[in-house]
C-alpha cells in the first residue's frame, strides 16, 4: 500500500457529508423550536394581559392571580405583572424545547380599555 493509494477516501467524504447534514438539521431544528417557543410566549402574553386587564377593576392582586393561571395553562411562568388605570402589562417566560434546553423566551403583553376617542 503506498502513500498515493486513494483507497477508503470515498468514506472519509461520506462521513463529513453526513456530519454537515446533521449540523444543519439540529441548527434548523433548534431555529423552528424557538420560533415556536416565541410564537407560544407571545399567545400566552396576550392571554395574560387581556384576563389581568377583565380583573382589574378587582385589585392587583386578583387580576395578577388571573394572569399567572392563564401563563400556567399555556405551559409558561408569570415573570412580571403589574396594572396601573386598568391597563395590565404582563411579562412570560418559556423555556425553549428543542436540541438546545434552558433558555427561556420572554414575551410582553399590554391590555386595558379602549377610550371612545381613539376608535376611528
Amino acid at each position: 500500500m503506498s502513500l498515493s493509494d486513494d483507497r477508503g477516501a470515498g468514506v472519509v467524504w461520506v462521513v463529513a457529508c453526513m456530519a454537515l447534514v446533521w449540523v444543519v438539521g439540529v441548527a434548523a431544528m433548534t431555529v423552528g423550536a424557538a420560533r415556536v417557543t416565541r410564537h407560544r410566549a407571545d399567545a400566552a402574553a396576550d392571554l395574560a394581559a387581556l384576563g389581568a386587564a377583565a380583573r382589574a377593576p378587582e385589585g392587583t392582586e386578583v387580576a395578577c392571580k388571573a394572569a399567572a393561571e392563564a401563563v400556567r395553562k399555556s405551559g409558561g411562568r408569570l415573570s412580571a405583572c403589574s396594572v396601573r388605570d386598568r391597563v395590565a402589562e404582563v411579562s412570560v417566560a418559556m423555556v425553549l424545547r428543542g436540541p438546545v434546553r434552558g433558555l427561556d423566551v420572554v414575551s410582553r403583553a399590554r391590555a386595558g380599555p379602549v377610550e371612545r376617542e381613539s376608535v376611528p
